[in-house]
């Protein structure tokens, strides 16, 4: 018997070391992941890189592996996706700042928020200026920050729109209902004759976001459930819920798609078990 439960034990040990071998492997590595979208309203193809949920995360030196992935693409534009660093009073702030500073002497970027920096802009009691900090870092003259604003990309017919979600929209254990024209309050009207793409940190309003207008709504915030389990997806969100409904990759509602990014960094504690971080080389094509 005693031989049994050693055995019994060693396995766990074994399986237990195995497990978080896995979640430091995959915690600290990135893939790139190749999506292509049809769209109304696109006049020209483009091609796009996505990146969400850094969280200050380096590959390499001064995230020189992430800068040399993109420059292999070499997209028309990046889109960030939100929080690209993370919202703790202490925490040095520098390499987001400068993998954006990088990005941005050769790419455009458009830059939506996510909760880590809409809390350090919505409670100064608490963070004091570094919303503030932030933003005027990576305020070069190639990055916008659209905080319940759009940019408009004539050469493509695209109009991007990034959503500053209220706080209280990002509850935990539970979604929050969403008012019937809390975005219509919000954004910009959204134009029909364009194609039109919406960042929006949150993707557990993709109903919302669709019916608002968007033809495709690029996201972040899961993790890709932090760890992946065949068949179930992703096992949690970073509110809590279990098996959240939206964790990673493609969604589609009527007309409209949806890109969730599973998120190059993370945080408190620094482990992604079978979900490497991923960077998404987007293509856009007209549909017809």
């Amino acid at each position: 018997m005693q031989n049994m439960i050693g055995i019994v034990i060693l396995i766990i040990v074994i399986a237990g070391a195995a497990l978080l071998a896995v979640g430091i492997i995959d915690g600290n590595r990135f893939v790139t992941v190749q999506k292509e979208f049809a769209l109304s309203g696109l006049s020209k193809e483009c091609r796009f890189v996505l990146l969400s949920d850094l969280h200050n995360k380096v590959y390499g030196t001064k995230n020189d592996k992430v800068i040399e992935t993109i420059r292999s693409i070499n997209p028309d534009f990046i889109v960030l996706a939100g929080d690209l660093v993370t919202s703790q009073v202490k925490e040095d702030m520098t390499p987001g700042i400068e993998l954006i500073r990088a990005l941005s002497q050769n790419y455009r970027i458009y830059y939506g928020l996510g909760n880590h920096e809409s809390k350090m802009r919505q409670k100064p009691e608490q963070f004091g200026d570094k919303y503030d900090r932030l933003i005027r870092a990576v305020s070069t003259k190639n990055v916008s920050i659209l905080k319940n604003e759009s940019a408009q990309l004539p050469a493509f017919n695209l109009k991007i729109t990034g959503l500053d979600l209220d706080l209280n929209y990002f509850a935990h254990f539970k979604i929050r209902k969403m008012q019937s024209d809390y975005l219509q309050r919000t954004l910009p009207v959204c134009e029909k004759d364009k194609c039109n793409i919406l960042i929006a940190h949150n993707p557990d309003y993709f109903e919302e976001y669709a019916q608002w207008g968007a033809d495709l709504v690029l996201s972040g915030h899961v993790h890709g459930g932090i760890m992946r389990l065949p068949l179930l997806g992703g096992v949690i969100a970073p509110s809590y819920k279990i098996f959240p409904k939206y964790d990673g990759g493609v969604f589609h509602t009527g007309s409209a798609s949806m890109l969730l990014g599973r998120g190059m960094g993370s945080h408190t504690i620094p482990l992604r078990f079978f979900n490497p971080a991923e960077l998404y080389d987007v293509q856009l094509k007209i549909k017809k």
